[in-house]
């Protein structure tokens, strides 16, 4: 296909397109120099009554009720927003969400729990895969050399990512926990959950999941999966701005059996009584640690909105449509110049970005931002074209493969 017939396919394709409305209830400066933004799955953009609803809470919450506010509300935030994350996102019943922390935090404090509480019972393996996100694997591994327990490394593609064949290979009576991510941050790979939770289950393990690339863009079902824990940002599809704060669920069966180990005050069973010694409180409040980030939760609860309006299931279709139509431009433009599909072609088994792989990438990637297009690279040799299916139109995403197809010729060219 010509150049002019992808711009007439995107062109229809956001007129037919649902969601296409929700595009003006983000933010686009007149001033921006964007022409593209291929990077959603790492920074979602602000939705445009952030400001307002940041004016309104410093002058109306924290200006005109100072500390009453934590009394009157902002001690139910963390549940409010969680329980709020787990219907519309999560697939997760009320009383087992919470949002606090960052990821890292909520993921040490998760696993420490399941694991502190499995080696009880002679379960010390941690079941990981090689390629998921570095803090997944760090915290792992330092959590093991914390506690003396053994890693079992499962080796995953770079181009798929762990399968329910691998999974039921790797535990056995010493899996203590498995920890995994749904959608692989390299390839885009959709994981089994349902599946790889039940074989964990099956020999006798916990499993976590790491959903900060599914949440917002692949509906969830952690309840109907019986997942035991999961994790997640809000700062990728739910828009929550730069360092918003994380997400952590634990099933309600494990509620006063898993005990986290960083013992804050708000955790407590009566936080303000100030007392002697720690006792947890009853439920999810227990796995949060310290004074929750009110301020930035405010950006958030406007990202919600927008996902309730739109609701999951059209936001998976979007995201089915707009990946796959990156695929088609990238087999057309992009494989004569020597370019890969590095991502499931599979819609059932993919995530809400693309990874395209050829040599000279990371320069490709440099020239492109210069120009205004913004995707991310990822070694080896990788380009995430990450859409967003509430802010992303066809048509950004056919300017901005035509301007990918047109620096990886500069650059053969040696321009």
């Amino acid at each position: 296909m010509a150049d002019h017939d992808f711009r007439t396919e995107a062109a229809a394709l956001d007129a037919d397109d649902p969601l296409g409305p929700l595009r003006d209830r983000f933010l686009a400066p007149e001033s921006s120099d964007l022409v593209a933004y291929f990077d959603g799955n790492s920074l979602g953009r602000p939705v445009a009554d952030v400001p307002g609803r940041l004016a309104d809470f410093i002058d109306q919450q924290w200006a005109g009720r100072l500390i009453r506010a934590w009394d009157e509300q902002w001690l139910d935030w963390p549940h409010r927003l969680g329980d709020r994350l787990g219907r519309l996102v999560l697939g997760a019943a009320a009383g087992q969400t919470v949002v606090a922390d960052s990821t890292t935090v909520l993921l040490y404090k998760l696993c420490r729990a399941a694991v502190d509480a499995q080696a009880a019972q002679g379960r010390t393996e941690i079941v990981l895969d090689t390629d998921n996100f570095p803090t997944d694997r760090y915290i792992l591994e330092g959590i093991a050399a914390e506690r003396g327990l053994t890693l079992r490394w499962i080796e995953a593609d770079q181009r798929s990512g762990v399968t329910l064949e691998q999974v039921r290979e790797a535990v056995g009576p010493k899996t203590g926990l498995a920890v995994f991510s749904h959608v692989a941050y390299r390839s885009g790979f959709l994981a089994d959950g349902p599946g790889i939770t039940a074989a964990v289950h099956d020999a006798g393990g916990l499993v976590l999941w790491d959903l900060c690339h599914s949440g917002g863009s692949v509906p969830v079902a952690l309840d109907e999966w019986g997942a035991d824990l999961a994790v997640g940002c809000t700062y990728k599809y739910l828009n929550g701005g730069p360092g918003s704060p994380a997400w952590g669920y634990v099933a309600a069966r494990h509620h006063g059996l898993l005990r986290q180990p960083i013992w804050g005050w708000i955790g407590r069973r009566d936080a303000f009584d100030m007392g002697p010694g720690y006792e947890p409180a009853e439920g999810i409040r227990s796995f949060i640690s310290g004074t929750p980030p009110i301020l930035a939760m405010v950006p958030l609860d406007a990202s919600l909105d927008l996902v309730e309006k739109a609701g999951m299931d059209a936001i998976r279709a979007k995201s089915v449509a707009l990946t796959e139509l990156v695929i088609r431009m990238a087999d057309a433009l992009l494989a004569p110049l020597g370019v890969e599909v590095a991502s499931p072609r599979e819609s059932a088994v993919r995530g809400a970005h693309v990874t395209l792989r050829r040599h000279g990438f990371r320069e490709v990637t440099a020239a492109l931002w210069r120009e205004g297009v913004i995707p991310d690279y990822r070694d080896p040799d990788g380009i995430r074209i990450g859409v967003s299916p509430l802010s992303t139109s066809f048509a950004e995403v056919a300017t901005g493969m035509l301007a990918l197809r047109d620096a990886i010729v500069r650059l053969d060219a040696g321009q």
